[in-house]
Formats: structure tokens, sequence, C-alpha cells
């Protein structure tokens, strides 16, 4: 009697434990959504991570409060100098695509690959940029992890076409070069 009981109650948490699970395919179809949104959203021009919020639905808390300190204090730094004696001068800007490793930014992006491994993934983003002869290709890792909230991403870890190691260092050194 306790033994059939016993498969049974086992049958029924194996069950429940599988049904709370995502399958693979639909992480990778969420994780996809959010790499289009961050390239849709902020794509090509940084203009964009001045003229809008920073996203709560696509950042991590860690890189979202890092972006915003970061274009906080380009923001002070642009009212520091159109109030200085010298507004002629260029304050400190965002230059370059700031989500992607090349400067000029790109014409194309591709996601090549997603590895999801519990609740941190990352996706393989390669990048064109044909404006050039010869046109310039890299490779760019997104790292996300899984929220209460969904997917979010926490850094991107640049190509070495860049001059910069990842996203969260490059606005980091933006804050501490601000503050000199």
């Amino acid at each position: 009697m306790i033994r059939p009981l016993f498969l049974y109650v086992s049958f029924i948490f194996c069950f429940i434990a599988c049904s709370k699970t995502t399958p693979p395919s639909t992480e990778k179809k969420l994780i996809t959504e959010k790499v289009n949104q961050l390239y849709n959203q902020y794509g090509k021009s940084n203009e964009a991570v001045y003229n809008q919020p920073i996203s709560d639905d696509l950042f991590s808390p860690e890189l979202k409060t890092t972006l915003e300190s970061a274009i906080n204090a380009s923001k002070a730094d642009i009212e520091k100098v159109k109030n200085s004696d010298h507004p002629d001068e260029k304050p400190l800007i965002f230059e370059g695509a700031i989500f992607s490793s090349l400067y000029e930014g790109y014409t194309s992006y591709t996601i090549k690959r997603i590895n999801v491994r519990d609740k941190t993934a990352e996706a393989l983003v390669q990048f064109e940029y044909n404006m050039t002869t010869p046109k310039v290709s890299w490779t760019d890792r997104i790292q996300l992890i899984d929220s209460d909230k969904g997917w979010k991403i926490d850094n991107i870890v640049f190509d070495s076409t860049g001059n910069s190691k990842d996203l969260k260092k490059s606005m980091t050194d933006f804050i501490q070069y601000t503050k000199q």
C-alpha cells in the first residue's frame, strides 16, 4: 500500500517539476527578442540613450544603473560646458556606437548562437559594417540574466575590433573620466 502511494506521489512531483521548466527553444526565442529589442530601440545612434529612459524590461538593474549614471554624467558635463566661460568647447558625450564594438556602428547583425545555462545566457551576435572597403565583421557577446521578470541584458563583451573590453567597463571608465 505504501509503495504504490510513494510511486504515485513521485510521479506527481516529477510532473510538476518538469512542467515548470521552460523549454530551451522558448528561452532562446525570448533571448532573441531581447537582443532585437536592444538594437531596435537603441540602434545605431547614441542619441537614443539621451532621448529616452533606460528600459527596466531590457537591462539588468546593475547595468541600468551604470548606464543611467554615465548618461547623467554626460548631461551634467554638457550643461557645465554650456554655462562655462568657453561654451564652444566640446563636452564629454558618448561618441561612436556604445552597444557594439566598432565606433562607426553596424549596418547589419545576425544572432549566430545562444547558449543558456541555468539563469544566465550568452548570445553571440555577428555584426557587419559595409560602408567601407573592405567591409568589417565582428562578433560581440551579449550576456543575459534570467530575473523574476524575464531575461535582461547584463553586459556586452566587445570583440577585439573595439577599444573597450565590455559595456560595463566602458561606462564605468566614462563616469570616472567625467569626475576628473
